[in-house]
């Protein structure tokens, strides 16, 4: 009975928590990486470094140029992290299906490989 009720759960709601788990496991990815805020605040300035303009030309175009090296950098070091994230989740994802693909094969897979091990 014991048997049988192991082959319920791992063909049944085993293998949906294994699903689950995938789906949990991307969204704390998501979250790891604050990735909504990231696509937000892509062109934001780095660490919101802003150079005010002054009264003169001279002043207003420096300002202009620290401004631009300032969103510049804040779209690299966001970029990197995003793409970090895409290939975290990517490799996650692949992890996720080749644990759902493998996931109805290990119970077969046991007892193929005991009675293996007694024929030999």
């Amino acid at each position: 009975m014991l048997v049988f009720s192991l082959f319920l759960w791992w063909y049944g709601r085993g293998w949906l928590a294994v699903i689950k788990n995938l789906r949990s496991m991307l969204r704390g990815i998501s979250r790891l990486f604050s990735v909504p805020l990231l696509l937000r605040t892509l062109f934001a300035p780095w660490r919101r470094i802003i150079s005010y303009p002054g009264a003169s030309l001279d002043a207003k175009l420096r300002a202009y140029g620290d401004n631009i090296v300032s969103r510049t950098i804040g779209f690299i070091v966001r970029l990197i992290v995003l793409l970090t994230s895409l290939v975290i989740s990517l490799l996650a994802i692949i992890f996720g299906l080749v644990s759902i693909i493998a996931w109805p094969l290990v119970p077969i897979a046991a007892v193929a490989l005991i009675v293996k091990g007694i024929m030999k």
